[in-house]
């Protein structure tokens, strides 16, 4: 049975300028112990998506305009706000992309980190400061008793984002969402940040869904894939699947662009054109301008998941008809 049912999730965004369909219809399961990765470029929806399951959508101008959250028979999008706050921080936790701005200046990295146990009623003030000295110096943070009095400002960024994940698993969360965690941390950080979420994962059983645009992460650490574009899913499979047979033209062009596969002195490919305009309505299929593939009824003709292949499925009209 699935830790998180998604269906039909659609979040608009009401500004003077018109309104931006962030999420449109998003639909899909998380099972207990699954690592899912939400790809896409930036704009695509993969952090809204996720901060709608949250309940942290600022409204307004954001609106849940439609669809259901189930996780463990409660949903999140309708629960009562207490409900919400007896999930959110405890059973379900969320590594944020920027810890600088994620973190507290003013609050010692002490006060940070029991504040989820507190709050949730698990723990003393004082077994919970133990229990913060145990979840720094397993994020690998040296000399833990003298940082914990330190403030945000006084670590750098990759220690700042260790902070973030103590954080998130301090309750032991049956859920983690981890909102590109890596983006601003070089190489050799980034890799010991995912080895340290896989080796929590397994000690803890949780579920994660990992957003990012990294390809490269994804193939080495996610079980099943989510492709976005527009606020839409164009793509899912497992992850060896979809990088070995990749169906949708967005999902193609996507893994066209990894550098690490360019021909050597080769220009790196890019895709052509930009992301769609949201606060527009589009009838068809929102890669369609884009897609070299695309013919006239791409532009003009709805399109929704078809399957193509045990658990892979994808949203192009002309490989659904079998033309491509």
């Amino acid at each position: 049975m699935p830790l998180l049912t998604v269906t039909g999730l659609r979040t608009h965004f009401h500004t003077r300028s018109g309104i931006y369909r962030a999420v449109d219809g998003v639909s899909f399961s998380v099972e207990p112990g699954e690592t899912l990765g939400i790809v896409g470029e930036s704009g695509s929806g993969k952090s809204a998506t996720c901060y709608s399951i949250m309940g942290l959508i600022p409204q307004p101008p954001g609106r849940i305009e439609g669809g259901t959250a189930m996780f463990d028979g409660v949903d999140l999008l309708h629960c009562t706000p207490a409900a919400a706050r007896g999930i959110r921080g405890n059973r379900v936790s969320m590594i944020f992309q920027d810890p600088m701005t994620s973190l507290n200046p003013y609050m010692r990295i002490s006060d940070q980190l029991i504040e989820p146990l507190l709050i949730h009623g698990k723990t003393s003030r004082s077994e919970a400061r133990k229990r913060a000295l145990e979840m720094l110096a397993s994020v690998g943070i040296s000399d833990a008793a003298r940082r914990m009095r330190q403030y945000p400002h006084e670590f750098s960024g990759g220690m700042r984002q260790r902070v973030m994940i103590a954080m998130a698993l301090i309750t032991r969360p049956a859920l983690l969402i981890a909102d590109e965690p890596t983006t601003a941390l070089d190489v050799t950080v980034q890799a010991q940040i995912l080895e340290l979420i896989q080796r929590t994962q397994r000690e803890l059983g949780m579920a994660v869904i990992f957003i990012t645009h990294d390809l490269a992460v994804v193939s080495g650490l996610c079980d099943r894939v989510l492709v976005m574009y527009a606020g839409r899913i164009v793509e899912t499979a497992g992850t060896r699947e979809l990088f070995e047979n990749p169906r949708h033209p967005y999902t193609r062009a996507l893994r066209r662009s990894i550098p690490a596969t360019q021909p050597k002195g080769a220009e790196l490919y890019t895709i052509p054109g930009l992301p769609p305009d949201l606060s527009k309505p589009l009838p068809g299929c929102p890669f369609a301008p884009r897609c070299e593939f695309a013919v006239a009824r791409c532009h003009d003709t709805p399109t929704s998941l078809s399957e193509v292949g045990p658990g892979h499925l994808q949203a192009c009209l002309r490989v659904q008809s079998g033309e491509i």
